[in-house]
């Protein structure tokens, strides 16, 4: 089992930054993917940026620019770094671990970005 745990959301002004923090703990495996998602009510979870083992990276159009997501496996957690935010980045975030058949989320964190 992994436990994933989100930190760092919070109330920011547009054009504000914050980074996100998705610490992993308990069985932990080297390969894995790891990919920051957000939700907002009414709407389906959609993927914000990914990151392989091999440092590959892939992002939604609409955050390209903007946000950077990284990894450092030594700490065993991931990063969104979030710049230039607007107020429809305002949403949920979620962490997602995948490692072969095992997926796991951690519990997410509020971002809202408003005046």
């Amino acid at each position: 089992q992994v436990q994933l745990v989100e930190s760092g959301g919070g109330l920011v002004q547009p054009g504000g930054s914050l980074r996100l923090s998705c610490a992993a703990s308990g069985s932990i495996f080297a390969i894995y993917v790891m990919g920051w998602y957000r939700q907002t009510p009414g709407k389906q979870r959609e993927l914000v940026a990914s990151i392989a083992n091999t440092g590959h990276t892939n992002y939604a159009d609409s955050v390209k620019g903007r946000f950077t997501i990284s990894r450092d496996d030594a700490k065993n957690t991931a990063y969104l770094q979030m710049n230039s935010l607007k107020p429809e980045d305002t949403a949920v975030y979620y962490c997602r671990r995948t490692s072969g058949p095992d997926d796991y989320w951690g519990q997410g964190t509020q971002v809202t970005v408003s005046s």
